[in-house]
């Protein structure tokens, strides 16, 4: 069975009034609900969605049958029939009844968060692993949901909410649905398999890997493509980047080291995503360092962090060598600039500044090898004269008597793995 490419074009101008519920699980969560309905608009403007209004109510609780109270649900109703809206965007996950209730009640297209983020998803999906990675991730999601999803199956070319995959996949029963996702799950299975025999390539022949991790729109993209000249898709909208790009990057030493961009991270990313790129994001686990871009102009920095450092301790790979990047120094006022820190592990930067881009790649220098070492080996040892440049990049050499004297700038990963063979010759 084939994986589905979606048609994302939308078929229709989706209108729509954005909904937040501030419950007390909210507030413990430790989640700012403004700054998170902030988010939502950005959201919806990524996914082509006009926004016409926003409302909150909070509540100790959510109602079960209609997530917000009923009171509050007339009064989106009133607003949407004066301001024209045919779509209703909720700030948290509904459950297939409440989005039923709902649309029966308001005769709006319901969608929530998790729904909103997976459809800019299937925008954004262009290669054959990210489509099977979104499709999985929609199922995953739409299956408990069915019972709710009946009045967007029967609105055709419905454009937002509804792009993947589709009216005829999500009308079949529930075992289609179940064996869609089984297949789907194998064809991730194969993609980790390859990407697992790729890294074992990489490992073997001592390619030396840095990540970027990050918030979505904290610059990630736009940092790879200054650093390596990659022609990679830049723009100020979140999730910009989907699928992972991997690039050469030389390092001022004439070192060549794979820098690879990965998709932005967000507060409350659902875990079908989650679990549906976790082979994309394993190449995280294997890099040897993590660049860790920050936007350092928002007012949400630290939330934003920990988001990423929460999802990097998901994926077990929270304990990699770090070095947070402040990004978009250019846009911080001089009081946001004091904040940042500035050392060997944190450094602030704009991505368009050649200086600091060149800070940068030296400070990648400095952590990727591992210093000057000088060897003395017997001149008829030529195995151990070719394992010195492999561990490394050999400035000079010098004859003493029947000895050659190397002085070799290691390379860090490989000197890691191969260097105790030649530890006697050390001088």
């Amino acid at each position: 069975m084939q994986s589905t490419t979606y048609d994302t074009t939308p078929e229709e101008n989706s209108r729509a009034i954005l909904v937040s519920l501030v419950t007390d699980e909210v507030k413990r969560s430790g989640i700012d609900p403004v700054y998170s309905l902030e988010e939502l608009v950005a959201l919806a403007d990524t996914a082509g969605v006009e926004v016409l209004s926003s409302m909150s109510q909070n509540r100790e609780k959510k109602d079960t049958r209609w997530f917000i109270g009923k009171g509050k649900v007339q009064e989106l109703k009133l607003i949407a029939d004066e301001l024209g809206a045919n779509t209703a965007i909720f700030d948290q996950e509904l459950s297939g009844a409440q989005v039923r209730n709902l649309e029966e009640e308001l005769d709006l297209k319901i969608i929530d968060r998790t729904q909103l983020i997976l459809d800019i998803f299937a925008q954004r999906a262009k290669t054959r692993e990210g489509i099977i990675q979104v499709e999985l991730a929609q199922l995953s999601y739409l299956l408990p949901r069915l019972a709710g999803q009946g009045r967007n199956l029967s609105r055709l070319g419905g454009g937002i909410g509804s792009r993947g995959p589709g009216e005829s996949k999500l009308e079949t029963d529930r075992r289609h649905i179940r064996g869609r996702i089984d297949e789907l799950k194998r064809q991730i299975a194969e993609v980790e398999k390859h990407r697992a025999q790729q890294r074992q390539r990489r490992i073997k022949s001592g390619t030396v890997q840095v990540a970027l991790v990050g918030y979505t729109n904290a610059g990630k993209s736009t940092l790879l493509r200054q650093l390596t000249n990659a022609d990679v898709y830049v723009q100020n909208q979140l999730f910009a980047t989907l699928d992972p790009t991997s690039r050469t990057l030389e390092l001022p030493g004439g070192r060549e080291i794979v820098l690879t961009d990965t998709v932005g991270f967000i507060q409350n990313l659902p875990h079908h995503l989650i679990a549906a790129f976790r082979a994309t994001l394993e190449e995280v686990n294997e890099a040897n360092l993590v660049l860790h871009v920050v936007d350092a102009s928002s007012a949400m920095l630290k939330d934003q962090m920990k988001v990423v450092d929460q999802l990097l301790q998901e994926l077990g790979a929270v304990d990699k060598p770090q070095i947070q990047i402040y990004n978009k120094k250019d846009l911080c006022t001089p009081e946001q600039l004091e904040l940042l820190p500035e050392d060997d592990w944190n450094l602030r930067l704009s991505a368009y500044d050649e200086k600091d881009l060149e800070k940068l790649l030296n400070r990648l220098q400095e952590e990727l090898t591992g210093g000057t070492v000088t060897y003395r080996v017997p001149a008829a040892r030529g195995d151990l004269a070719s394992q010195l440049y492999k561990i490394g990049e050999v400035i000079s050499q010098e004859f003493d008597e029947e000895h050659i004297v190397y002085e070799v700038r290691l390379h860090k990963g490989e000197a890691e793995k191969y260097a105790y063979l030649l530890e006697e010759y050390k001088i």
